[in-house]
This record gives structure tokens, C-alpha cells and sequence, in this order.
């Protein structure tokens, strides 16, 4: 490559970030609603039911949170996502944002901060938090508070064998897409489940961790 064309690749990735650092100060939420809020109105899967039946987890939720992890590339903005390790009891195998159970006294923050170093070996103090967004309930009554957090490009990741069995990074611009979003049901627990499905490459990114990211990609768009 020559240094030119070194120069615009650098000069077009500036903008992406730049970008996308004005577009979170814009439309992402400065802190996340607390589990006592009464404005607190969590999106869930139970929100794509298309005739409203759908039986919403009553509280009180369990409070998790997620790190929603965007590292900067010499090729673009990149979203670093998990596949959770086979021999685990719940939800082995799937795709996953680092993240887990908020501790007694812990913020959304540092319980997101925490599991993401605790999984993926990230160094809390390479991570830039951007905001917040709406809470996501899952069917199983877990209210999750996802960080969006800014990745030094520097940072390196180290799975954790007991958790993680592969880290992976997608392009942010695939998850932006709105026409790669599916709607898919399945029968669980004797009801019609609907959640996101997002194909990629062999993966399959879905339920909540499909639905967080397209509530990412509905609140950028705005």
C-alpha cells in the first residue's frame, strides 16, 4: 500500500470513529434507569409479540449487565462478541455480549466492566464507557442494563476457558443493517417465543443478544 493511500484509509477510519463518538454522545442515555424507576419501560423479546400476548416477567427482575464492546480497526469499527464455552449449563454454545449478575452495591458499569474482564481478559482501564441503553428483559426475568464501551485498539483479549470458547469481532456497519435483522419464533415453555435472529458468516447471533444490538442500531439511527 502506498503511503497515500495508507493516509486516506487513516483519514476515513478518523471520521468513522469521530462519527460514531458524536453519534453515542447524541442518542445514547447518560445513565441507566435504576430497577425502582417508574419511567423505566424495558424492551424485551416480549415486545416483538406481533398480537401483544406475550407474558412479561414480572418483578422483581434480577439485574445483569453487559459490556457492548466497539474497538477501532485499521479496517473499521468492530463489535467484539463471544460464543459461550459448550460444557456450559445455560445457554452453551450461543453468541454473547461479556457480561453478567450485578453484584450487591455494584453499578451497571463496573458489573459490565468486571465480567468482561473476568471473560475476555479486557483491562477495565482500556475501556472508554459511552452510555447506556434501554434496559433489555429477558424471558427468564433478568433486567439488563447494556454499557456501550470504547475499546483501546491496543487491548488484548484472552477467553476464559470455564467461560468463553472464542472471541470474535463483526463490523459494526453489518449490525446496523436493519434488513439482516429476522424475526423468528420458536414454542418455549408452552407459549410462541419471537426474537432476532442475525446470521453471520457460519454464526448465529440471536435472542437477546440480538435484540440488544438492534436496540443499538435503532437508537444510532434516530
Amino acid at each position: 500500500m502506498s503511503v497515500a493511500v495508507g493516509q486516506a484509509t487513516r483519514h476515513a477510519w478518523d471520521r468513522e470513529a469521530s462519527a460514531f463518538l458524536d453519534r453515542c454522545a447524541e442518542a445514547l442515555l447518560a445513565e441507566p434507569p435504576g430497577p425502582d424507576d417508574p419511567t423505566s419501560n424495558p424492551r424485551g423479546d416480549h415486545s416483538l409479540d406481533p398480537d401483544g400476548s406475550a407474558v412479561i416477567p414480572p418483578p422483581p427482575h434480577r439485574r445483569a449487565a453487559v459490556l457492548v464492546p466497539v474497538v477501532a480497526r485499521a479496517e473499521g469499527l468492530q463489535l467484539v462478541l463471544t460464543q459461550r464455552a459448550a460444557h456450559l449449563r445455560d445457554h452453551s454454545g450461543q453468541i454473547a455480549l461479556p457480561g453478567g449478575k450485578i453484584d450487591p452495591a455494584e453499578t451497571p458499569r463496573a458489573a459490565a466492566l468486571r465480567e468482561a474482564n473476568e471473560e475476555i481478559g479486557l483491562d477495565p482501564g482500556l475501556v472508554r464507557a459511552l452510555g447506556y441503553l434501554d434496559p433489555y428483559l429477558s424471558a427468564t426475568g433478568f433486567l439488563v442494563s447494556p454499557v456501550i464501551g470504547l475499546i483501546d485498539p491496543e487491548a488484548r483479549f484472552r477467553p476464559n476457558p470455564s467461560e468463553v470458547a472464542e472471541i470474535f469481532e463483526v463490523p459494526l456497519p453489518v449490525l446496523m443493517d436493519r434488513a439482516r435483522y429476522q424475526l423468528r419464533s420458536r414454542e418455549w415453555q408452552g407459549r410462541t417465543r419471537y426474537f432476532y435472529a442475525l446470521p453471520f458468516g457460519e454464526r448465529m447471533i440471536w435472542g437477546v443478544t440480538a435484540g440488544i444490538l438492534n436496540n443499538l442500531r435503532e437508537r444510532l439511527s434516530r
